[in-house]
């Protein structure tokens, strides 16, 4: 793929959404609840540089910096550690090497500065909290960060419904799955405006009838494990599909 497409591929991924390519993987790649945006409308796309930190010092981030490629994304495991690893001297010395944003499983400060240099930065949360600078971590292995690995060339997307990261192998196949997804939610979209009801797009009017019984729903990623959850009437795959 060259620098062009790949550039395209990231457009279209962040245009997707983050919802929507998750829903359309079939993995479980999407990170806690807890990794939010640190400013509001903060949203990135780009292959992970992944870091290793010893909790509670930033060295390894100040290290990566000298090693990450234009164009890629920061993903921090920092154990999910409430410090301030992140400021703006850090993000004004990533923008100059042309990173294109953070995601840590920890903290970071100075959250105005990051908003007035649009710089997009996921995190646990704010702190102030200081950080040593004496241990080096690990660069470019595999970290995990709001409990899903990942590896140094993941594709990583975030936006305000949360972050996720998908194993290089499976970025291809996820961009199309993405795009045949939104192609039907729009489709369920329009018959919506004609005044179709959610009940019969989705067929669920049996299930919500009074008195019905149905087998329960997987909740989480992808379709139901037919194991646990048999469905002969594909009505649970149909769901999983859907919203």
């Amino acid at each position: 793929m060259t620098h062009r497409q790949r550039a395209r591929s990231m457009r279209e991924f962040l245009e997707l959404g983050a919802s929507t390519v998750y829903e359309a993987s079939g993995l479980a790649c999407a990170m806690d609840a807890g990794i939010r945006p640190a400013w509001a409308g903060a949203r990135l796309c780009g292959a992970a540089f992944t870091v290793g930190c010893v909790p509670g010092d930033n060295l390894a981030i100040h290290q990566a910096l000298e090693h990450a490629s234009p164009g890629e994304v920061l993903v921090v495991q920092a154990g999910g550690a409430l410090f301030g690893y992140w400021g703006e001297i850090l993000t004004r010395a990533a923008m100059a090497r042309g990173v294109a944003g953070l995601v840590i499983d920890g903290g970071l400060r100075d959250v105005e500065a990051l908003e007035a240099l649009a710089f997009p930065a996921f995190a646990r949360g704010a702190s102030m909290l200081g950080t040593t600078k004496h241990r080096a971590g690990e660069l470019g292995g595999t970290v995990t960060v709001g409990g899903v690995p990942v590896s140094r060339g993941s594709l990583v997307l975030a936006d305000r419904d949360g972050a996720l990261a998908i194993p290089r192998e499976r970025i291809e196949p996820t961009l199309r799955a993405a795009r045949e997804r939104r192609a039907k939610e729009l489709a369920i979209i329009e018959r919506i405006r004609a005044g179709e009801s959610t009940l019969d797009l989705y067929g669920l009017r049996r299930a919500a009838a009074p008195g019905a019984t149905e087998p329960p729903v997987a909740l989480g990623h992808g379709r139901p494990d037919p194991q646990q959850h048999p469905d002969p009437t594909g009505r649970l795959a149909r769901w999983a599909d859907g919203e």
